[in-house]
């Protein structure tokens, strides 16, 4: 009798990777949880108002949501007897005034001695860093949930009146950022790994709330140090960047954060108002906001220095409207240094590791919204 069809998530791409590995599809794997936030209403109304920072009661039952629907995805996978549960991704819904937390990846099968494992990113990600010597032990997050507060209201507005950077918001946005990189590393020692690769950061509205989320792969490598006062390292290099480094004998150590809120006083206000109707550079603001850019870059600077770092490398710079004339200047990289023992496992990658997929299903008439991800990538 003919067996019954495996599902995967997986692409054609993603199926050659986990092949070379030793994997083969087996399925698709989800845990859900659905959680009542009808006490944030009362949470959001105290903090109305109040200078920014985290809110701990709105972090701890986001957290909570995404545990229970991860562990309940992990069971999942236990019952499928699968060895593996590859690209997880997790979602956050609203769902008739409540939200689902959702987790999805597919199952893959390998060896009778390949221990139970989940990874971020997909499979062809995966595939680098496994070649790189990284081996995936789990799926790993931290969050935090804050209040920008006074930042958009009365304080903020005078503040503004100021131009230059606003510390105390600089501060606050610095502490809340590194927060949740400090509980993705605290999750990763719980699972006996070295080191966070391919961490990715979302920041979203919610509830009235901003959250800023991290997630990667706990995975373990030989060459790291791996006593137990050592934090994990971190990494935000996409699975070919970290390869690539891997062959060239880096290893990475640690994902390193900077931002910086800025006032733009008046030349944010009525002046540039005025000066935009007329054409040309508008000499002050560009100045200013080359002075915020180099305020981060500074700062990262500092801190790669601090822990030995040789180079840091994939920085990537973002800028945000806070409102009443007030901007973040938000910087990330990874800061490296060459270590003994690094090396690949093959001279090179195949084309399918790096090969990026493309959609075949388009969008229609019908108002069908298509989702950027698939199950298991």
């Amino acid at each position: 009798m003919q067996s019954a069809p495996k599902l995967t998530g997986l692409s054609g791409n993603e199926i050659y990777c986990m092949r070379l590995k030793g994997l083969i599809p087996s399925g698709v794997v989800i845990g859900n949880s659905i959680q009542s936030m009808g006490f944030l209403g009362g949470v959001r109304s105290a903090f109305r108002g109040i200078v920014g920072g985290e809110i701990p009661d709105v972090t701890q039952m986001i957290h909570e949501g995404r545990a229970a629907a991860f562990k309940r995805m992990r069971a999942e996978a236990d019952r499928e007897q699968v060895h593996g549960v590859v690209g997880v991704t997790s979602e956050l819904r609203g769902l008739s005034g409540n939200s689902e937390f959702l987790f999805v990846g597919s199952g893959v099968r390998g060896g009778p001695d390949t221990a139970l494992f989940t990874s971020a990113g997909d499979a062809q990600e995966l595939y680098c860093h496994m070649d790189a010597g990284y081996d995936p032990k789990e799926f790993v997050f931290g969050n935090i949930a804050y209040s920008v507060g006074a930042v958009g209201g009365i304080a903020g507005t005078l503040k503004t009146l100021v131009r230059g950077e606003i510390k105390e918001f600089s501060d606050v946005f610095n502490e809340t950022r590194h927060h949740a990189l400090d509980r993705l590393v605290t999750h990763a020692q719980a699972v006996g790994a070295n080191a966070v690769v391919g961490v990715r950061t979302n920041v979203l509205h919610f509830a009235g709330f901003h959250e800023m989320y991290m997630a990667g792969t706990a995975a373990f490598h030989g060459s790291l140090p791996s006593e137990t006062h050592s934090a994990p390292v971190t990494s935000d290099l996409t699975g070919e960047e970290l390869w690539g480094m891997t062959q060239l004998g880096y290893a990475p150590i640690k994902l390193l954060i900077s931002t910086s809120v800025y006032s733009l006083g008046a030349i944010g206000g009525i002046r540039a108002a005025f000066q935009s109707l007329v054409r040309g550079e508008l000499g002050d603001l560009t100045a200013l906001i080359y002075e915020a850019r180099e305020q981060v870059f500074d700062r990262l600077n500092r801190e790669a220095t601090a822990l030995g770092g040789e180079e840091v490398v994939g920085i990537k710079t973002y800028i945000v409207e806070l409102g009443s004339s007030l901007v973040e200047i938000f910087a990330v990289g990874t800061a490296v240094r060459k270590l003994q023992g690094m090396t690949v496992k093959t001279a090179a990658l195949p084309a399918q590791a790096i090969i990026r997929d493309k959609d075949t299903w388009v969008n229609g008439a019908s108002g069908l919204e298509i989702q950027s991800f698939r199950a298991g990538g």
